[in-house]
């Protein structure tokens, strides 16, 4: 979680009171004996992963997914010592680590078992792992042929204990339920077969946000919600999605007002040009920041709760807004990038309207020099 002692004028504000919210609503779905692994990779989906995940150790989350070693060492770091699962792929060179830290690893390739094993022969007990089954994404995961060789091998029946049986779905947001009705018939049949064979799994998981939503059948004994957390879905419209509030909000504030006489060019390689005079106000963030290059000339920010539009080129460190409709804008109003100002809001799914995105990346791009603040629950 970035920290500054000095002030920013652009900062990225966590509501942990929405979070907490989002989670309540994400659990109204699950039936008893069902539990949240929450997913708080990619920095928590850019909302900081150390003061998220502590805020939902508070609120009774009890497991968390990352899906690397080294997001898993740094909430370790940070003092997390709820159980956090690794679901990207491991590497070899990974394992000293992942063991150091008791993360718990999910294996795609059977390949990486002797090496872990070895590894986990030193410790006293069984290492926990988490067996991944590809069932149509077509990314990590050992096909369900391989899946009795596997769960039969002696790595499995000494220094590794299986914990864990995950799929991944590809299409719980899609207009239709084919592609996951599919994955899950395939899930299941994996589980079938190894509970036939005598493998005990205590642990089963498929369900991402949308997926805890739209499939019952999924839910299974864990879920692994991650946008739905911070307030976004991608459900289709034909799907009641659950009341959530946006976690993150952006802010920055004008640093400086210029006025540009009609014929002027501003910003790299003059795409907007002024077409009468323009009062422009410069705002201290940039693509660097993470607020995208491809809202040049195409979003919008929030001052005095009205929108004003981008223009010109969005920079590395600055973005340019005519001012010029706003009645006396001065240096150091605040400018509202993600979030609510006033009667209006700028949501992270409006963003990814105008950039041809989704709001995961929004959120995921804001980089790690914006620092983030977070609100009390």
């Amino acid at each position: 979680m970035p920290t500054t002692s000095t002030f920013s004028p652009t900062v990225a504000t966590v509501d942990l009171s929405a979070l907490a919210h989002n989670l309540a609503a994400i659990k109204r779905y699950l039936s008893p004996g069902c539990d949240v692994m929450a997913v708080v990779k990619a920095n928590a989906y850019g909302h900081g992963a150390t003061g998220v995940t502590r805020a939902l150790v508070r609120s009774g989350v009890s497991r968390f997914a990352v899906v690397s070693v080294e997001e898993g060492v740094t909430l370790r770091q940070a003092g997390i010592n709820a159980p956090i699962v690794v679901l990207g792929a491991l590497f070899p060179e990974q394992i000293p680590d992942l063991i150091a830290h008791q993360l718990t690893p999910v294996i795609s390739d059977a390949a990486i078992l002797p090496t872990l094993s070895q590894a986990a022969a030193a410790l006293n007990g069984p290492y926990p792992v988490h067996l991944k089954i590809e069932t149509g994404m077509g990314r990590l995961g050992l096909s369900i042929d391989d899946l009795r060789a596997v769960a039969q091998s002696p790595h499995l029946q000494g220094p590794l204990q299986l914990e864990g049986l995950m799929t991944h779905l590809a299409d719980t947001d899609g207009p239709t339920e084919d592609t996951t009705s599919r994955q899950l018939s395939v899930f299941q049949e994996a589980v079938t077969r190894l509970t036939g064979q005598g493998c005990a799994v205590p642990l089963l998981h498929a369900a991402n946000s949308a997926g805890l939503v739209r499939f019952p059948e999924a839910r299974f004994s864990l879920v692994r919600p991650g946008i739905m957390l911070y307030g976004y879905h991608s459900l289709p419209d034909s799907v009641p999605a659950p009341q959530l509030k946006p976690v993150l909000s952006l802010r920055t504030a004008i640093a400086q007002l210029r006025t540009v006489s009609p014929g002027r060019p501003v910003s790299y390689n003059g795409t907007f040009v002024a077409t009468r005079p323009t009062r422009v106000a410069v705002l201290p963030i940039g693509y660097a920041d993470g607020y995208s290059r491809r809202l040049s000339n195409r979003g919008k920010v929030l001052i005095h709760g009205r929108r004003v539009p981008i223009i010109g080129v969005v920079c590395m460190d600055m973005t340019l807004v005519d001012v010029t409709d706003l009645d006396d804008p001065r240096v150091g109003d605040e400018v509202v990038l993600i979030g609510r100002q006033g009667h209006d809001m700028i949501g992270a799914d409006e963003i990814a309207d105008w950039t041809g995105t989704i709001s995961y990346e929004v959120l995921c791009s804001i980089g790690p020099r914006v620092p983030r603040h977070y609100l009390s629950e």
